[in-house]
């Protein structure tokens, strides 16, 4: 294990560049550990580095390091030093385990799972800073969790995807929350189980005086390892119907949210926030942008910018809570997905498909929706702005919610929404308001 009292003599070889590598080099910096070299597979990552290495010589440094820091995504098995780390395996940490190790005693709350993360971190954040408790938040979210500036009395909510926790180690959580698990990053993990066992490594380390959060306790008997010693909080999705009469904020009001609030809403019972004061937080609480988003509103249809919703388990959520839908959909689909649309076909007015995967998206939709492939963004929203002119009076409900990542036709998730937002106004104008 890594020591802060002896850090500063170790050596250290970090593979990405990116934000987390970034904040990692910082790191090292701060506590005075200069034997380090650096690595990103894009050139341009590199570049911005004085440090300028080789790949043969960072290659001959994986085996003479004492520790291999792994960036969030890399998958070791598909680089060209796959033999070489696997070889190294057992030095693998993560910018997770550094902040464990150099903040034993600070009070984290660490969420994982499929769908919900990003939402329920924020939620918790701001539950808890509208109660005047101090509370910063990172990891997959926000700043990396390196970069943060805590102080004792803070909460750390940290967002912690299946990636991250792959590599870790020494993740020791004081609340703890797996929301929920589906069929995700097969082409990464391999499996179910690799899946599952990346997820479960934030109970594992766990004592009796920590908190777990989990909704289904099933998914125990299905994790390979060894007992969990935390207290388990098992979350019942009707909590939330105690006080849901009471939120009048309409974000929270979608099926997906209902379960985020339920996890929020069992964790302030532990903590003993009074009902009054959950309630009047929550109705504060702004939702965050591509995640079930109304962003616009013309006559009598509702645009809802869904653009993070990269599976079908993830759209499933919007299909459900609304009606009379034009549905955007398409990308890169996650490997083995599948849409299960039998109970919620008869709220899909049409799909309209994009991007460059339009065969997937054929077979899912064939015979069960009414479906137009258009391939481009702007050609589906032309489309269904001509439909809302045949029928002003009607509610609608303009849904992008792709099912499937960005990559093959934009930057990332952000990117798709934000066009979709530009792109729905200036129809707006086109159509309506000349």
């Amino acid at each position: 294990m890594i020591k802060p009292k002896n850090f500063s003599k170790k050596s250290f070889a970090i593979y990405g560049l990116g934000l987390t590598g970034k904040s990692v080099i910082k790191f090292l910096k701060k506590n005075d550990a200069f034997n380090y070299i650096a690595w990103d597979d894009l050139k341009k990552n590199r570049s911005q580095f004085k440090k300028k290495i080789t790949s043969t010589f960072f290659l001959k440094s994986l085996n003479t390091v004492d520790h291999i820091i792994i960036s969030p995504g890399i998958n070791i098995n598909k680089t060209k030093f796959n033999r070489t780390i696997l070889k190294n395996k057992h030095k693998i940490i993560t910018d997770l385990d550094l902040f464990y190790l150099f903040n034993k005693n600070c009070k984290t709350i660490v969420v994982t799972g499929t769908n919900g993360k990003s939402t329920t971190c924020k939620l918790l954040e701001h539950v808890l800073r509208r109660n005047k408790i101090s509370a910063k938040l990172g990891g997959n979210i926000g700043k990396p969790i390196l970069s943060l500036n805590i102080s004792k009395k803070s909460f750390v909510v940290i967002e912690a995807s299946s990636f991250q926790l792959h590599y870790s180690k020494f993740i020791k959580p004081k609340f703890a929350m797996i929301l929920n698990i589906t069929k995700d990053h097969m082409d990464w993990h391999g499996s179910m189980q690799n899946y599952l066992n990346s997820k479960f490594k934030i109970f594992l380390l766990q004592d009796k005086t920590d908190n777990a959060f989990l909704s289904d306790i099933r998914l125990i008997k299905k994790f390979n390892s060894k007992k969990i010693s935390s207290k388990m909080n098992v979350v019942d999705f009707s909590l939330s119907k105690k006080i849901k009469k009471k939120i009048i904020n309409k974000y929270l009001k979608s099926k997906s949210n209902e379960k985020n609030l339920s996890f929020v809403y069992r964790f302030c019972k532990v903590l003993r926030i009074k009902d009054n004061l959950i309630i009047k937080s929550l109705n504060t609480f702004r939702g965050l942008p591509h995640r079930h988003e109304i962003f616009y509103k013309f006559k009598n249809t509702t645009f809802i910018n869904d653009s993070k919703a990269t599976s079908f388990e993830a759209s499933k959520s919007a299909l459900e809570s609304n009606n009379n839908i034009f549905w955007i959909v398409g990308g890169l689909p996650k490997l083995g997905d599948q849409f299960l649309l039998k109970k919620i076909k008869r709220n899909i007015i049409k799909s309209y498909i994009i991007g460059k995967n339009v065969l997937f998206f054929k077979k899912q939709l064939k015979n069960k929706i009414n479906y137009t492939v258009t391939k481009s963004l702007k050609k589906a929203i032309s489309l269904i702005f001509m439909e809302l002119r045949k029928n002003p009076n009607k509610k609608m409900n303009v849904l992008l919610s792709p099912a499937s990542a960005s990559y093959d036709q934009y930057k990332n998730f952000d990117e798709r929404g934000n066009e979709f937002k530009k792109l729905i106004k200036t129809y707006v104008h086109k159509y309506f308001k000349r």
